[in-house]
C-alpha cells in the first residue's frame, strides 16, 4: 500500500477498529514514514477533542431521537459531499454508549460543515491522478526550464504546441524552433537577422522528445504499473503558493511534481536524471498560443543561410573539442572546477564569443560552433541513456597526459573511456580507473 491508502486506515487504527493484519501493517509503515506519523498525531488529537466534546454534550438533555436524526442526516450529507472509506462506516463508529454516539455525531458534523476529511485533509482536494491529468492531456504547454542550479543555471523559456517547440535562452539571443515529427530545427539570430535549418534526425531528435515528454512518460508508467510507488511529500510553499508534492522513482530517474493544493495544477516539476537536475517552473497548460511562434517558416526580414547544417550525430571527439575550447580560451589553460550540463550551458555563450574572436574564416567559426553544440549534446545524453561517468579535471592543466579528467562507460562496454589532460583517450578496465 502507499501513503494515501495507509492514511485511510489511521482513524480505525486510533479507535482500535482494524483487524490484526491491518494493525501490524499500519504499525510497520508508521515506523518508516514521518509524514504518516505526523498525520497519526493529528488524527489522535482530533479524536480526543471529539470524545471530550461528546462527554460535555452528554451532560445535556439532548434526546436520543434528536441525536439519531442528527447522525442520520449528517451521514447522508457526508456521503453526498465526499468519498468515505470503509473505516468511516457509521455503524462501526456509533456504539451503544450515549457518550460515544454523541462523539460520533460531533465528528460527522465537523466533517460535513467544515469540509474536513478525517483521514487526510489534503487528499480530499488533491490526488496524484488529478495532478497528472493536465500533464497527460494538454496540447499546449508554456514553461521555464532550468538545467542545474536554480540560482546560477541558464533559464530557457519554452512554448510547446504538439510536436513543435519554441525555445529561447536567458543567456543567448538565439531562438530555436523544433519540429520533432520531421526532425528539423530552425535557428534564428535576431541581432544579425540570420536563419538556418538544422537536421536533428537521430539521437538529438530522440533526446529532445525524451526530455520534453519525460514527465508524461514517467506518469504513464506509474499509471500503468501499480507496483511503482508514488510517494506523497506533504505540503510546501512554492513561489508563495501552498503546494502538494509527489515523488516517483524509476531506474535512473526521479520525478518530483509540486501542484497547487487548491487547483491540483502542477506548478513545479523537478527531474533528476542520473547526475543532472532539470527544473520546470512557471508552467501553464492549454493556454492560447499564436502558432506562428512555432512555425518552421523563416520570418520576414531574416536571411536564410544557404548552408546545410547537420546535428543528427554527435561524438566523443565533439565533446573533447568543447573541453579544449573551454580550457584554452576561457580558463587560461586549466580545466573547469566542475562539469555538469548546467555548467556547459552557462559557458556556451562565453565559448561562442571566444570562437568569434579567433583568426579563422567565418565558415570555420560556424563549423567550430556546430562542433561545440554537438559536444554539449554528447555530454547531455549520457545521463538520460544511463551511462556512468565521472569528472576529475579540477586543477588539471591542459596538456598534462598523466592526469585523467573524465571517464565514462559506454553502454554494453566492459571498459571505460578515459580522457586525459592532453585530451588523449584510452580504454581502461574498471579496476584500473584513477582514484576519484
Amino acid at each position: 500500500m502507499n501513503c494515501a491508502e495507509y492514511k485511510e486506515l489511521l482513524v480505525g487504527y486510533v479507535e482500535g477498529l482494524l483487524d490484526e493484519t491491518e494493525k501490524r501493517s499500519v504499525a510497520q509503515h508508521l515506523k518508516d514514514c514521518a509524514v504518516c506519523r505526523a498525520e497519526l498525531k493529528e488524527t489522535s488529537n482530533l479524536c480526543s477533542r471529539l470524545v471530550n466534546n461528546g462527554k460535555n454534550l452528554a451532560q445535556t438533555n439532548l434526546e436520543d431521537a434528536v441525536l439519531e436524526r442528527i447522525i442520520r442526516e449528517q451521514n447522508v450529507r457526508l456521503k453526498a459531499t465526499s468519498k468515505v472509506g470503509a473505516s468511516l462506516n457509521i455503524r462501526r463508529i456509533i456504539m451503544k454508549s450515549k457518550i460515544t454516539r454523541l462523539a460520533a455525531a460531533a465528528a460527522i458534523i465537523v466533517a460535513t460543515v467544515l469540509g474536513l476529511h478525517l483521514f487526510n485533509p489534503l487528499r480530499a482536494t488533491v490526488t496524484f491522478a488529478e495532478v497528472i491529468k493536465p500533464i497527460l492531456n494538454a496540447r499546449t504547454v508554456v514553461l521555464d526550464f532550468i538545467v542545474g542550479s536554480e540560482e546560477t543555471g541558464p533559464v530557457m523559456h519554452e512554448i510547446v504546441v504538439g510536436s513543435r517547440i519554441r525555445r529561447t535562452f536567458s543567456n543567448m539571443a538565439t531562438i530555436m524552433v523544433f519540429d520533432l515529427d520531421k526532425g528539423k530545427m530552425l535557428t534564428l539570430d535576431p541581432p544579425s537577422k540570420g536563419a538556418a535549418y538544422v537536421d536533428i534526425q537521430g539521437p538529438l531528435r530522440e533526446g529532445m522528445r525524451n526530455l520534453i515528454e519525460f514527465v508524461r512518460n514517467a506518469v504513464i508508467r506509474v499509471k500503468d504499473r501499480p507496483d511503482i510507488p508514488v510517494q506523497e511529500l506533504g505540503q510546501r510553499e512554492i513561489d508563495g503558493r501552498k503546494a502538494v508534492g509527489f515523488l516517483v522513482r524509476s531506474h535512473n530517474e526521479e520525478v518530483t511534481i509540486w501542484a497547487d493544493s487548491k487547483t491540483a495544477q502542477p506548478i513545479r516539476i523537478e527531474l533528476l536524471i542520473g547526475q543532472t537536475l532539470y527544473i520546470l517552473k512557471n508552467i501553464e497548460f492549454d493556454v492560447p498560443v499564436d502558432e506562428t511562434l512555432v512555425s518552421m517558416d523563416v520570418p520576414a526580414g531574416y536571411k536564410l543561410s544557404d548552408k546545410q547544417f547537420d546535428m543528427s550525430n554527435f561524438t566523443e571527439q565533439d565533446f573533447i573539442t568543447v573541453l579544449r575550447l573551454w580550457a584554452e580560451h576561457v580558463l587560461g589553460g586549466s580545466f573547469p572546477q566542475s562539469l555538469s550540463v548546467g555548467d556547459l550551458m552557462s559557458q556556451t555563450p562565453v565559448i561562442g564569443e571566444k570562437i568569434g574572436q579567433l583568426n579563422i574564416s567565418d565558415e570555420e567559426k560556424t563549423q567550430l560552433g556546430m562542433t561545440m553544440g554537438r559536444g554539449l549534446l554528447f555530454f547531455q545524453q549520457l545521463d538520460p541513456t544511463g551511462v556512468t561517468w565521472h569528472y576529475a579535471g579540477s586543477g588539471v592543466k591542459l596538456g598534462d597526459a598523466s592526469k585523467a579528467v573524465f571517464w565514462y562507460q559506454p553502454k554494453g562496454s566492459a571498459t571505460y573511456r578515459v580522457i586525459y589532460g592532453d585530451l588523449s583517450i584510452k580504454d581502461v578496465a574498471p579496476q584500473d580507473l584513477p582514484n576519484k
